[in-house]
């Protein structure tokens, strides 16, 4: 069993665990919405939106998370005004806030004298390099993206199922979708410097994916898509240790290949059940 324990024998592979496993808690909490709402346009667009806060904080010794919670609010605002546009569509203004906010970012960092280094480090993270406070860090954006969940699960419910009745309800739908894009602002943030922006998808809609066809509610939903972030994330740090690849790529290709696995599986059960049914009716005449 050396082979399973050992590399988490390791302070910085433990760091990264503890890492991982609160940003699949995060992720879930904010990218269950994201697929049930078919967001996954806007995740990407907002993820790389945090470039040119980055690039700024870098550029002048500042807090990487501070300025990536900058451009975080500065794309939730854009993305919350361009909605209102009546004669624009909302994927039209994703799009050009993307391009816009990435095209700034590219142009701060190139500034820089190590463009290569700190672009690399935003699209990819280091999941190795998790130091004690980033984890205590990681737990108050747990805490806080739980209040947000739980306080907003009713309005962020009826949005996602019947916009129109949420407005009937008095759920103040703009705000409860405002919040929910803060939700997934906060989920990027606390994980861009833990996988990267390239790679956070990954963690962020994978496992909700994946827990899709095996749920019976939304909060079940959270709770089977952060046990396969974890898995992945327990998973990818493993097979990044005895194959010497890049961690944060192992762990969000493993999930992407958890959720392909997931719809195998579901489909297969359902041929089964189908099968089963036939004979049944088949019998019973």
């Amino acid at each position: 069993m050396e082979w399973l324990t050992g590399p988490f024998e390791v302070t910085f592979v433990q760091r990264a665990l503890w890492g991982g496993m609160l940003v699949s808690a995060i992720c879930a909490l904010a990218g269950t919405w994201v697929v049930l709402r078919g967001m996954a346009f806007l995740g990407d667009a907002m993820s790389h939106g945090l470039l040119p806060g980055v690039a700024l904080a870098a550029l002048f010794g500042g807090n990487l998370l501070v300025g990536a919670l900058l451009s975080a609010a500065v794309m939730t605002a854009g993305v919350t005004a361009l909605g209102r546009t009546p004669r624009l569509s909302q994927d039209t203004g994703i799009g050009l806030l993307f391009v816009g906010m990435l095209s700034l970012g590219v142009i701060i960092v190139s500034r820089s004298q190590s463009f290569a280094v700190d672009l690399t480090g935003f699209l990819f993270g280091d999941v190795l390099a998790v130091r004690e406070q980033d984890l205590v860090l990681l737990g108050v954006a747990l805490l806080l993206a739980l209040v947000v969940s739980v306080l907003g699960h009713r309005a962020f419910l009826a949005l996602a199922f019947d916009p129109r009745k949420a407005q009937t309800l008095g759920l103040r739908p703009r705000l409860a979708h405002a919040v929910l894009l803060g939700l997934l602002a906060l989920a990027i943030v606390a994980s861009f410097h833990i996988v990267g922006t390239l790679l956070v998808l990954g963690l962020l809609i994978a496992p909700p994916a994946a827990a899709l066809p095996w749920a019976r509610s939304v909060r079940g939903l959270m709770t089977l898509a952060a046990l396969l972030g974890i898995t992945a994330t327990f998973g990818g740090l493993l097979l990044s240790w005895h194959l010497s690849t890049a961690a944060g790529a192992t762990i969000s290709g493993l999930a992407v290949s958890l959720f392909f696995l997931s719809h195998l599986a579901s489909r297969l059960r359902h041929h089964r059940r189908a099968r089963l049914a036939g004979a049944h009716a088949a019998a019973t005449h």
